[in-house]
């Protein structure tokens, strides 16, 4: 039995964007779930806009994301199989030489329309004699090559369609090389999926079209046995229905980050939105992978809410445990004997994670107090408990407050919350109190 193999293939030419992710992550937890492999490759045969930066980048942004590949490949390097394939294809007869122009191409699609036929290439290039193709590469022609279709109906199981099928007499047969030797999508990506032993494609529905062509070319290259299996999940658009361009920066995961998304809000909802399954919040990976199923994803597009992202990555923050922000707070030198009470009273209060700043000064630093009732809070100081306080402290010293000034309800708290945090919001002061300690309170309610 074949390890399950499956591929991210991102162009670099741009950052990622969540609807990439939710690509990306489609397969990472697919390999997981199935004990396989993740391969990450770059199909960088286009040397004018790919760039080891935006390589670079996407590795970083998967990573963010917790997907790290068991194997990195890149296009660029692999141009002599590509060769070696289409020389096989040659010698079947199966990918032949065609002159044509792009103004001739056009026209004669228009031609076709006029008549009320589809633009389908009509092979004209297949009639030509041996002369007369030489007599075009004396003009200076360079041919590009065509993959000679079978006009047949390739069906195939779709893991998130179902049965599907193209009758392949009813497409143009594709280019795969052009007038100048560069490399179309389809040929590189079927003989890495051959040689890297891709058993499971899964990509966007954008690529349903490629389908039949490539298990065609698959027969060829392989064999029926070893053409992978193919899932086509349906896309992301943001939230006016429009397609996400990675060219144009939207939503672009590097932006996410920077905006102070949680990465595993941004995972929860690149693969929960669109499904069966409503969007929640995952303490990780390993949560979201238990709840992950190909099957269940709906066939119509899905809206990326940018709100509701923000909204789900606050919810995530709020269920995230200490073990699993220890090293994020020590980073920014929250660490120490205070550091698990201090994240456990404010997580509930963060819209995002860098807000902990916030109430670290509030706990450790220095703040300005807001003073509203100076005589109350005189009376406050007078009756704050000697320590060691707990979380039932806050309770102990409103109840004498309350007893000795007769107030209650907002009175009673909203001018300590204001001196001793210098906010009219924030986490339980039952919670953060302990955690001042008696010395700043004294001086804050001064």
């Amino acid at each position: 039995m074949r390890t399950t193999t499956v591929r991210f293939a991102p162009s670099p030419t741009g950052r990622i964007h969540v609807g990439n992710a939710r690509t990306a992550l489609f397969n990472y937890l697919f390999a997981r779930r199935h004990a396989g492999r993740f391969v990450l490759r770059f199909d960088d045969t286009d040397a004018q806009r790919s760039t080891l930066e935006f390589a670079q980048a996407i590795e970083v942004d998967l990573s963010w994301l917790g997907i790290e590949p068991d194997l990195i490949v890149r296009q660029s390097d692999r141009f002599a199989h590509y060769q070696a394939a289409a020389d096989r294809l040659r010698a079947m007869g199966r990918l032949y030489p065609c002159f044509e122009t792009p103004d001739e191409l056009d026209r004669r699609r228009k031609r076709q329309a006029a008549r009320g036929l589809p633009p389908i290439y009509d092979r004209a290039a297949l009639k030509l004699t041996e002369a007369e193709r030489q007599e075009l590469i004396a003009q200076g022609r360079k041919p590009h090559w065509r993959f000679l279709l079978d006009h047949r109906t390739v069906s195939w199981d779709d893991l998130v369609r179902g049965p599907s099928h193209i009758d392949c007499a009813s497409l143009s047969d594709p280019i795969l090389v052009r007038e100048d030797g560069t490399w179309l999508y389809t040929l590189p990506s079927v003989v890495d999926d051959v040689e890297l032993a891709i058993t499971h494609v899964i990509r966007g529905e954008d690529h349903v079209t490629n389908t039949a062509v490539q298990i065609q070319l698959f027969e060829l290259l392989s064999d029926a046995e070893h053409v992978p299996a193919f899932g086509h999940h349906n896309l992301l658009t943001d939230i006016t229905g429009e397609g996400l361009s990675k060219r144009t920066g939207a939503l672009s995961i590097g932006s996410l980050r920077d905006a102070g998304i949680e990465s595993l809000a941004v995972c929860a909802f690149s693969v929960l939105t669109g499904s069966s399954d409503a969007v929640h919040p995952v303490g990780s990976l390993t949560q979201l992978l238990g709840q992950f199923d190909i099957s269940h994803t709906s066939k119509g597009a899905a809206r990326f809410d940018p709100a509701e992202l923000r909204t789900l990555s606050a919810r995530t923050l709020h269920q995230l445990d200490f073990e699993s922000v220890r090293d994020r707070l020590a980073a920014h030198d929250m660490a120490g004997y205070k550091a698990e009470a201090f994240w456990n009273a404010v997580r509930g209060n963060l819209s995002a994670f860098l807000d902990v700043m916030t109430w670290w000064r509030v706990v450790e630093g220095e703040i300005e107090p807001v003073i509203t009732e100076a005589d109350y809070l005189a009376t406050a100081k007078t009756l704050l408990p000697e320590e060691p306080w707990t979380t039932q402290t806050f309770g102990e010293w409103t109840t004498a407050l309350k007893t000795g000034t007769g107030r209650k309800g907002k009175a009673l708290f909203h001018p300590l919350r204001l001196a001793l945090t210098g906010l009219d919001h924030g986490p339980e002061l039952a919670q953060i109190l302990p955690l001042i300690g008696r010395i700043k309170a004294m001086g804050r309610l001064s």
